[in-house]
């Protein structure tokens, strides 16, 4: 059973300890993901959607670590519920009224979910398949190449599939 199919089906968490568990882990990902590099060298685009767009690049890079190892899954749970509230409460910051912030949610994790699978696929072929992926997926400045993205984002997964189940849910992501 996939992370996400396990998501739809999965009743409220009355366990706040598992999710602050993960906490440290989900401000490691934004940390990451608020890096200068991303956007002033490599061509994503300093936006509210590019931003948005490197979080789930990272998180989704975090969340296939995770897949891998059964001791996982429900912390991936936890760390994704985690990816919610923070979108919920971005959408609700920036005027998306109640009737309609479901709705952008689940475009939110649809593109989460497309972006871990397509990830999946891409990581294990070749560099031409990652720069294919990124350049649908991530938002870029004008004229940037997305094959300029290959070489950290596979940096960046090489260094997360190197972490002990321990050390990645310790936020000890390196970079």
């Amino acid at each position: 059973m996939t992370l996400l199919s396990r998501l739809i089906g999965r009743q409220p968490d009355t366990n706040q300890a598992r999710r602050d568990a993960v906490r440290p882990l989900w401000h490691r990902v934004v940390e990451i993901a608020r890096e200068k590099p991303w956007y002033a060298q490599h061509g994503i685009a300093d936006t509210v959607a590019g931003r948005f767009d490197v979080i789930t690049l990272v998180m989704a890079l975090v969340v296939l670590r995770m897949e891998r190892d059964d001791a996982l899954i429900d912390p991936a749970a936890r760390l994704t519920e985690l990816f919610v509230d923070d979108m919920d409460g971005q959408l609700r910051q920036s005027g998306i009224g109640d009737l309609v912030v479901g709705k952008h949610m689940g475009k939110l994790m649809s593109a989460l979910g497309g972006r871990i699978g397509a990830l999946r696929e891409a990581l294990e072929q070749d560099d031409a398949a990652i720069a294919t992926v990124l350049a649908r997926n991530v938002t870029l400045r004008e004229g940037a190449d997305p094959a300029g993205l290959v070489a950290p984002v596979k940096t960046l997964a090489t260094q997360i599939d190197a972490l002990s189940a321990d050390d990645l849910l310790a936020a000890r992501i390196p970079r």
